[in-house]
Formats: structure tokens, sequence, C-alpha cells
């Protein structure tokens, strides 16, 4: 043993000792005395001895260099030994995860090839005994140590070289990277050498066949090799014998007992041949004399082929059709669609390339595909040039060839070649009110107008070269009504109620000197009178069109001074803005929406007060003749004047009978209000909740944000009374029917208010509307044509049912049926009033605890008896016997299989006297009332199942009429091309189609409430709802009931797929699909909800699951990518709340931006922008002043309010 001591760092060992002996002022902490110079010689001379003659084992040489002393000391103990041993593999053990080799983790273990020596292991064991192993070789804490004399030191054979380069300890300083190669600057190649540890082996992977990691289904080589697969034939085999029986249409399964021996055959013939199993399969059946089974190997490719040929059949088939009948323009457009399928099969290995290489293959491929089916259209059109479908599917094609300039001059000139067609113009203004980069309301607004004045002139005989299709005047004012909601729905609510006043003039108050003139001239005319500044349609003091051309012939007349009104100025004198701390968007938006609401009327100036058109304070009020002088239209028929009416109405918010009015063209446009999704949850009126319907189609005035509401219901204080003076000035020119339907559709908008009352929960404002409501509709029915209606004594005892006052709506009930007389069952209209008398009892005996016991003391079993025995049901007070309840069942019987029975025949006698129109409307053929009082008498008297089986018998019946009557659609033509007119026929098909689906949803409402007051099983009324839904998939009430019913259950597997198949099977309209988003919405808020419950002692109702999110969001991209729902506001809608809903604000705003690609119109759009994005006001304000969306709020005048 050497007596020097050595400093910790070995390299300034001399320093030290040339220092000053006073070490205790030096760095002494900095020598160690445990470590000496001797043994740190010896160490380095061994280590560079060593590492010349094994390179590759330099780490177990100087871990056995360390540990040991220098070879001089000895020691005589054995037990050392065992316990490094058991150290060692403690270590192995320990790091096993990081594949550490085993000679490092064993210090002294040594390598199998070094020749071990007797004195060596003398040498060392002597080494071990004199140092201590416990302090050598593991650390230990210090208060651990029994005597601080002994060395508190070890070797820590783990250096970390990152505390010498970055001078700090803590691991956040040290930076990280990733080597790229294993060379080294500076080092010399043949002495130094840097071992670069790669970190990923140190990782657990997963390895595959080939050594690499396991490959996933979604990745590139899985993919590949699934492409490589031979293929499943689809193709069914062709049969070898004549015997067309035999052909299967299925893909037959090998009979197992057969494969079973076959199996046992073949391994005993090859443990016969075999016996040592060293042969392959093909020389063991060479050994056999079989030969090799090349039938296996060439099946993938036999199959290969089979597909190609059949492809190329396919193609040849097309070809060979089209050149032996070149004018079937069907065939032409499901050979340019078949491109489809076939760039499926070219281009399936477009996801083999990766990055920008898939995106260019993917648009390159399809813009191939575009090329040859334009180059196809081409053909198609030069071969049947005057086929309209074959054009327009050319467009479409070119849609995303051409540039936006070409394709509206294509359109242009198609129109032009074609003016007559009026479904080619749907399909023009819908390309230029939808195609973002030309957009504005102006040049729509003229397209419009363009449009009705080509018809016109086509209709009137002006144009010679095109003659007037079937049908021309309905589709005229389809588009007429298409236009109004145009400019609603944009914010001109002011041109679109100028044109709907225009039109009540041009049609009811024509001259009669101007009848005979063209549509044209007419309007020249009409021009006259409309900038005379006469009053017009709805305005104190209007007389209408003739009227003021007879006493301008007479020399005119003397304007009476009108009388001062006081009401507009109360309005006048509220403040706008009543928050002013709120945000600046949030501000816009209320002020914006309530003068929307305010002034949805043209400003007129008021003589009275000596106005004039100067005084008007915002320009846009005034509504000019230019704007609606192209659109007017002539009318000849009453029932299209009924029609537009109702349109009217409608566009008023009035609910009305879409079965007289006819349904919009493209309802799924016109849909912006969330209440045609959340109609029927009304669970204290079960049977009554559908009553009235609501269409999901905001009214004029309603301009706000998806889920806003409107400063008033109604149409406030002015719009009624606007409405007010249209009523009594037209009522003198309408016949009695027309008169009824008007007064039905005010009735059923009062109990409309009623209603939304009585949701607010605001009891004053509910007691309020109820007086005015009740004083309107006692006004209605003081009428003279008014009193003996059925129908509105009906709708009115349910206005007092609603208001809570059940006696008087009784005693409305028991003077209706009184008037009824004794018609009985023979009566649509008493059958229906019937009907709500006894549900509306149904509903208030449920609320009791007890219900009714008896059947004989049940008020709506009175009042279904009393209507089949014909009397009056005042009498209901008498006590049933069971006589009569029998009595009440066989008539009911007789009377319902009699109707359904000559159900054809008396339509067809309607059909030969053309004469419906002018019938009232109690006299219809309705069987809604006859067949819900039977079943509802059925399931008080005796069973659900027997309310079943009458709704099962009538629906049958009706349905299958239904089917006979409807023409199927051929599939030569397109749906865009030829529209069926509205005939007679077509209009009682209507009534059947409305009454099988008032049946429906009768049905649907019945069972669900005997679910929530009984116990019955959920299978009978969703399998009711399947049936119904599959064949009325646009009933929007159906579709809640179904919802709530599936809602309950966390299986959602059966409504999904179900939904899947409708919306597959159904692609001509929009409801089925916002519907299956709105029943995944429900279910998400269901599992978000149990997700966040603390509950967590109970079970819960509802289990967790994921994927909900990117299910809905699926929903939402594949609704907007359908044609038809690409311009459905309300779907566009939903979809950005959904997304800002659920925090993803940058996706939700790139949406917003797609949607204005497609309904740049809608200013509802750019509102919920506005209240979501509310940072980019002034974007939006911008594009909508670009676009001439009518803004009544301009920033600048925000900016003077705010300051104000």
């Amino acid at each position: 043993m050497c007596d020097a001591i050595m400093a910790l760092f070995p390299a300034f060992a001399e320093v030290s000792e040339n220092k000053v002996e006073d070490s205790s002022k030096e760095l002494d902490w900095l020598n160690n005395k445990s470590f000496q110079a001797g043994n740190a010689l010896s160490l380095h001379s061994r280590f560079l001895e060593k590492s010349t003659e094994q390179p590759n084992k330099r780490e177990e040489s100087v871990g056995r260099d360390i540990t040991c002393s220098d070879g001089e000391s000895s020691g005589k103990e054995d037990g050392p030994p065992k316990k490094k041993k058991k150290k060692s593999e403690k270590k192995r053990k320990k790091k096993k995860k990081h594949k550490k080799k085993s000679g490092r983790a064993s210090g002294s273990s040594g390598s199998d090839s070094e020749t071990i020596y007797p004195s060596d292991l003398k040498r060392e064991e002597e080494g071990i005994r004199q140092q201590p192993a416990s302090l050598g070789t593991r650390f230990t804490w210090l208060d651990d140590l029994q005597s601080p004399t002994e060395n508190p030191f070890c070797v820590d054979r783990k250096p970390d070289p990152a505390n010498w380069t970055y001078k700090s300890l803590y691991r956040g300083d040290v930076a990280r990277y990733r080597r790229k190669g294993s060379s080294s600057l500076g080092l010399d190649f043949r002495r130094q050498g840097v071992s670069w540890e790669d970190s990923e082996t140190k990782k657990k992977k997963k390895v595959g066949v080939n050594g690499n990691a396991a490959d996933r289904y979604f990745s590139v080589a899985t993919r590949k090799l699934l492409r490589a697969a031979p293929p499943v034939p689809v193709i069914p085999a062709t049969p070898e014998s004549g015997d067309v029986l035999n052909s299967t249409s299925f893909l037959p399964l090998g009979d197992a007992e057969r494969d079973n021996t076959r199996h046992e055959l073949d391994s005993k013939a090859q443990t016969s041949v075999n016996p040592l199993g060293v042969y392959d399969s093909s020389t063991s059946l060479w050994m056999q004399g079989k030969g090799p089974l090349l039938q296996d190997d060439a099946k993938p490719v036999a199959e290969t082929e089979e597909k190609s040929e059949y492809v190329a059949g396919r193609t040849e088939e097309f070809n060979r059709r089209l050149r032996e009948q070149p004018a079937d323009t069907q065939l032409w457009i499901e050979f340019i669609r078949y491109q489809d399928e076939l760039s499926a099969a070219a281009f399936g290995g477009d996801d083999e390339q990766q990055g920008s290489d898939l995106a260019e293959r993917r648009k390159s491929s399809y813009r191939a595909i575009l090329e040859k089916k334009l180059s196809i259209a081409d053909r198609a059109v030069e071969t049947n040039p005057t086929c309209v479908a074959l054009q327009l599917e050319r467009l479409r094609i070119c849609q995303d060839l051409w540039e936006p300039s070409t394709l509206a001059k294509e359109w242009k000139k198609l129109v032009f070649l074609h003016p007559n067609s009026a479904p080619l113009w749907r399909k023009y203004l819908l390309f230029t009110q939808s195609y973002f980069s030309s957009f504005s309301v102006t040049k729509v607004n003229s397209a419009y107008g363009k449009c009705l004045s080509t018809l016109s002139a086509v209709r009137d005989g002006s144009m010679v070269s095109h003659p007037a299709l079937p049908g021309i005047e309905e589709d005229m004012l389809d588009i007429f009504t298409q236009q109004c909601h145009f400019l609603r729905q944009s914010g001109h609510c002011e041109k679109a109620i100028s044109l709907f006043q225009a039109m009540i003039d041009f049609s009811y108050f024509k001259p009669d000197s101007v009848k005979k003139l063209s549509t044209k001239q007419q309007v020249d005319f009409f021009e006259t009178f409309w900038d005379s500044g006469e009053a017009r349609v709805g305005e104190v003091g209007a007389r209408g069109w003739k009227a003021w051309m007879t006493q301008q012939e007479r020399g005119g007349w003397v304007q009476p001074p009108a009388e001062e009104e006081e009401e507009e100025e109360e309005e006048e004198d509220e403040e706008e803005v009543k928050d002013r701390s709120q945000p600046r968007g949030t501000v816009w938006l209320e002020v914006e929406s309530s003068r929307e609401a305010a002034h949805w009327l043209p400003w007129r100036p008021d003589k009275a007060k000596g106005q004039s058109e100067e005084d008007c304070e915002d320009p846009d009020r005034q509504v000019l003749f230019d704007d609606i002088g192209p659109s007017l239209i002539c009318l000849t028929s009453p029932e299209l004047q009924l029609r537009f009416l109702l349109s009217f109405l409608a566009f008023l918010g009035f609910p009305v009978d879409f079965v007289l009015s006819a349904a919009p063209y493209q309802p799924s446009m016109l849909l912006e209000n969330l209440s045609l999704l959340t109609q029927g949850a009304a669970l204290q009126r079960p049977l009554t909740s559908f009553n009235p319907l609501e269409t999901g189609i905001n009214p004029v005035g309603h301009m706000t944000t998806l889920q806003g509401t409107r400063k008033w219901l109604g149409l406030g204080k002015q719009g009624e009374k606007f409405l007010t003076n249209v009523f009594s000035m037209l009522q003198p020119f309408l016949p009695p029917p027309h008169r009824a339907v008007l007064s039905l559709s005010w009735m059923l908008y009062e109990k409309l208010k009623v209603l939304h009352c009585l949701r607010s929960g605001n009891k004053k404002r509910l007691r309020a509307q109820g007086k005015s409501s009740k004083r309107v509709a006692k006004r209605l029915l003081k009428e003279p044509a008014n009193r003996s209606s059925l129908v509105l004594w009906r709708e009115y005892a349910h206005l007092e049912w609603v208001l809570g006052n059940l006696d008087e709506a009784r005693k409305v009930f028991s003077t209706a049926t009184a008037m009824g007389g004794t018609r009985g069952l023979g009566s649509p209209a008493l059958c229906e009033l019937c009907l709500l008398w006894s549900q509306l009892e149904v509903e208030n005996s449920a609320k009791e605890p007890g219900g009714v016991a008896d059947v004989t003391t049940s008020p709506a079993v009175a009042v279904l008896t009393r209507l089949a025995e014909g009397t009056s049901s005042s009498s209901s007070s008498q006590t049933l016997t069971p006589v009569s309840i029998l009595k009440a069942r066989r008539s009911y019987d007789q009377v319902l299989s009699s109707s359904l029975s000559s159900l054809d025949q008396k339509i067809q006698n309607h059909q030969q006297d053309g004469n419906a129109q002018d019938e009232p409307q109690e006299d219809k053929l309705r069987l809604r009332g006859l067949v819900g009082c039977y079943a509802l008498f059925q399931y008080l008297t005796v069973s659900i199942q027997a309310a079943i089986a009458v709704y099962s018998q009538a629906r049958e019946r009706m349905e299958e009429l239904h089917r006979s009557l409807t023409p199927e659609r051929q599939p030569d033509h397109d749906e865009a091309t030829i529209r069926p007119s509205r005939t007679v026929h077509s209009q009682h098909v209507s009534w059947l189609a409305s009454d099988c689906e008032a049946l429906a949803v009768q049905q649907a409402a019945l069972l669900r409430h005997n679910n929530t007051v009984g116990v019955c099983t959920l299978a009978t009324l969703r399998q009711m709802l399947t049936c119904s839904l599959s064949a009325w998939p646009y009933s929007a009430p159906l579709w809640s009931v179904y919802i709530q019913v599936e809602n309950r259950y966390h299986s959602a597997g059966r409504a999904r797929r179900f939904f899947h198949t409708v919306t597959r099977d159904n692609s001509s309209s929009v409801v089925p699909r916002l519907f299956a988003i709105v029943a995944e919405q429900h279910r998400k808020q269901l599992v978000d909800a149990a997700q966040r419950s603390c509950c967590l002692d109970e079970a819960l109702p509802i289990l967790p699951e994921n994927g909900l999110s990117n299910r809905i969001r699926g929903l939402f991209e594949g609704a907007t990518s359908t044609e038809i729902g690409a311009h459905c506001p309300l779907l566009w809608r939903m979809y950005i709340h959904f997304l800002v809903s659920e925090g993803k604000v940058d996706k939700a705003r790139g949406i917003f931006y797609k949607a204005l690609q497609n309904i740049p119109w809608v200013k509802g759009l750019y509102m919920d922008a506005v209240q979501l994005f509310p940072d980019h006001l002034q974007e939006f304000v911008d594009l909508m002043t670009e676009k001439e969306l009518r803004l009544r709020l301009p920033l600048e005048e925000l900016d003077i309010l705010l300051e104000d």
C-alpha cells in the first residue's frame, strides 16, 4: 500500500503537491484520502493494454479492474463470490427492460472467452475481502453508516457526461436531440470511437412476420395486402347446364361432412407416402401420381379475369344499346353515372400513395373522369339536342371544370333555348342563388323577374316559338312564392310584402277593361296605379286597383283626411340599446333583430302629416316598382288564387293546410327553425301535441340567431292591423269556402300564440294573450258565414281548453255537436270535433290520480257513443249502458266498412264532377275523424289491440288506394324535367296521402299514451313507427315519436340501421337526415350527463360511450354533401353550433365559409356567425354589404348609439 493520498481529480495530483503546506486554507475538500495514486496509475496502464488487445471487451475489463484492487493484497475469505453473484443477478433482473449486457451488469463475472487462472481468482478474493463490498458497489445513505470513519464513497459505473457539458444537474437544462448517423468530429478513428446507443432499441416493439413492427389494419402495407388478396366472387357463376332452376343467386357454402371425410382420406394418403413429413405438398402429390394442384394457383387469376371481363362486358353492353337506341336519354344518363363505378375500380390504389402525391393523383383521376363524362354528355346532347335532362347533366359535370363566367353563359344559353321549361328555370335560379362568386341580391331578384315575365309571355302566347307546357300557372306560382321567401331570408321583407300586395291587387281587383290584354300590358297599366300614391292592400283607406281606375275615368276623387294614429309613436320612443355594457356584437344583434321585427312593412309617406319620400330615414324601406313589376303573374282559376292567399298567410306565419296550399317545391331551402325538430315533446298533451303542426319555416320579421327568440309573438300590432285590413278588403270578393279557409287559419294563428305563451310559463302574458285571442275568435264566429262552421267551433273550444276553461270548453263542444244535427258519423267535420273532444277528455282523465274506473262513466266514451247514436252530446251526464256501447261499436264498424269499400268510387265521382274546390271543407273526403273516433272508442272500451286493428284496417285500404292512384315515376324521365300538373285527380291523391299520414300520427300518439299510463311492450309501437316511416319518410311528427321511443335505450344499433336505410332510399328529403342528427345529439347529451355525474355510489342509467362527436360530424358531412342538403339553412346552422359547442371554433368558422358557398342569401347564417365569432363582426358586415343583403344597422350607426 502506498502512503500517498491522491486528489479527487488525478490529473491535478502534482499541482496539489507543489502547493503551500497550509492545506486547510486551500481546497481541502477536493482531496479524496481513500483513493491512492498508485492504484490510479496501475489501472490506467492495464486499461490501455486491455483496450489494444481486446477492444471489443473494453467494458468488461474496465469494470473488473475498477472493482478489484491492484493485485498486491491477499485474503482468505470464501463468502464474497456468492454475495457478488447474487447482486449481479439482482441487477440483471432490475435492468432487464433496458436490455443491458450481462457482462456490464455483473461487474466481476468476467468473460467466458478469457482464460481464468487460479492465481487471478485468489487475487480477486483477497481484494474483495480487503475492500468492503457493501460500500464499493452500491449506494448507501450517510445515516446508515455504523461508524463515521468508514469510507462513504462508491464507484458510479453510469456517469452522466451531461453534467460536465451543461454545468448543471437539472435535466431540464439538458438539450434533447436525435442523432443522424454514428460519426463524431475530432476523434482519431484508429484509436478512439464513440458508441451511440439508440433509444428506440430500448423500447418494446411488437415484432411482425418479417422481423419489423407489426402493421395495423389501416397501414399502407396492410391495405396493399388486402388489395393483393383474391377478391370474393360476387358475380354468380353461370350454370353449366341449361336448367334455369339450378342457378343460384347466392354464394354456396361447402359441405362440412364431405370436406371432413375428404380431409381424413388425404391425411391417410399423405401419411403413407410421406411418413417423415419431409416432402412438400407438390412432391407428395407427384409421388401419388396425382400431379400438382394447378387449379388452386390459377383460381385468383381466373377471378380477376372474370371481374375484368364483367366490367368490360357491361361497358360493351352500354355501347351496344346506345348504338341501337341513341334517343334513350335515361340510358345516356346511366352510362354517364356508370363512369363513377369504373373510376372506383380503376383508381382503387390511390390510398397507397402518401402526402401530396395522394392529393395530386386523386385530383388528376377525378378530373380525368369528369372529362370522360363530359365527352359522353356532349355526344348525348349532340344526339338529343332537345332533351333538357341531358343538358342539366352536362352542366352539373361542368361545375368543377369550367370558369364561373363560362358556366353562367352556358346557363343563360340553355334557358334561352328552352324558355318554356319551368323546371329548367328552377335549376337556373338555384344556380344563380347559390353560386357565391357571382351572387348578389339584385342579380338574383332580376333573374326571378326575368323568369316569371318569360313564362308569362309563353303562357299568353306572345312567344310563338315555344308552346306553353301543362301546369305552367302552378309552376309560376311556386316560383313567385320562392322569390318572396328568398327576399325574406335575405332580409328584404319590405320587397316581399310589396310583391304580395301587388299580386292581391293584380289578381282580385283587376279592372275589366284590361283582363283581355297580355300580362306585360296589364303590368304597364298597373304601374300607373302603383306610382300614383294611392293606398295599397292592407293600408287604411285602400279601395283597390279597379275602383281607382274607375274613379280616374270619372275624374278622380278627393282623398279624405286619415285619422291620426298614436300607437305608432309608442314604439318610436323606446330606446333601442338597453345595455351599453354588452359586447359590440351582442348589441348589434339585438338592435338588428328588433328592427327586423318592427319594420317588415314597406314605408309609405303619410300625406295627412305632410310627409314625402325624402322623409324616410332608411331608403331601403321604400320599394320601387322596378323591383316587383317583372314578377307579377296572372292567376285565372279560383283554386290557384286560394293557393296564393294561403301562401301569403303561411309567409306571415299562419298555420295553413298544405293540402290546399300545396307545400313548397323545395321546402329544405326554407327550413330555418328548430321547432320542426322539437314538436310533440309536450308530455302533458300526448294525444293533441301535434295540433297544430310546426313547419320549421320562419315567419316574416323573425330574423335572429338559430336559438334566439322573437321580441313579441305573432306579427305585432301593426302587422295584425295590416292583416285585418287585408281580410276586410278581400272578403266581399271571395266565395264562402275560401272565406272559411282564411278564418280557420286566423283561428289557428290565435291558438298558436296562446300555446307559445303557455310554453313560456308567463301567466300574466298568457292571461292577456288569452283575452285577445278569445276576442278575435268570437269576432270570427259572429260572421254570418262562420256561424254554422263546425271547424271554427272546434278550434274555439280547443282554445278555451288550452286556457284552462274546461267547463266553458265543454259547453262550446256541446253547442257545436247540437248544431251538427243527426248526421252523426256521416259528417267528417263532426267526427273530427268529437275526436278532439274525446282526446282532451282522455288526457284530462290521465292527470287524475285514480283515472276512470268504469267505462260507462267515462266522458270520452260518452262523447263517442253519442256521436255513433247521432244524438247531442249535451246529455253526456247521463250514465251509459252496456247495450248502448255495443250498438255504438256496431255502428262504427258498419260505417267504416262501407266508407272504405266505397272510397275509390267516391273519388271517381268527385273527379267527374270536377268541383271539389267549391264545396265546403266539412264535406271533403276525410276519414281521419271517423277512423280516429272508432279506434279511440275501441281503446277505451276493449283494449289497445282492438284500436290497432281498426287503424290497420283503415290504413291498409287507404295506402293501397293511394299507391294505385299515384303514378309511378317512369325510369326514362328525370324528376327535374317532368312534374305532374295539379288536377282534380292529383288533388284527391293529396287528400288521401294527408289522411294516411294523419292516421299514422294518431296511432303513434295513442300507442305512446298507452305506454305512459300502462305497462306495455314497445315492440308494437316500434314496428308501427318503422312501417309508417318507410311509407311516409317526410313526416316530422312520426320522426319525433320515433326518437322519443329509441332514446330510452342504450343500444342505438337498431335506430342507426333504420336511419341509414331510410336516408339511403329517400334522397329527395332532408328531414330524415335532420332527425338522425338530432337523435345522436340527444344521445350525446345523455352520455355527457352520465359522465359528468358525481354520484359514484349509484349506478348510472346510461353507460359511457365514445365516438359520438365524430359520428355526429360524419352525419353532418354526409347530409351537407347531398344536393338537397347543401341548400338547407337549418342543417348548416346546426352544424356550426355543434362544432362551437364542442370547442372547435376554427373548424366552425371553416364550415361557415363552406356554407356561404351554398347558401349565401341566408341572413340568419351571418347573424349566427356574429354571435359565435364576435371578433369578426366587421368582416361579416362587409360580406353582407358586398352581397347586398339587408343591413338595418350599419356599424357607423352602432358606434353612435353606443356613444350616446
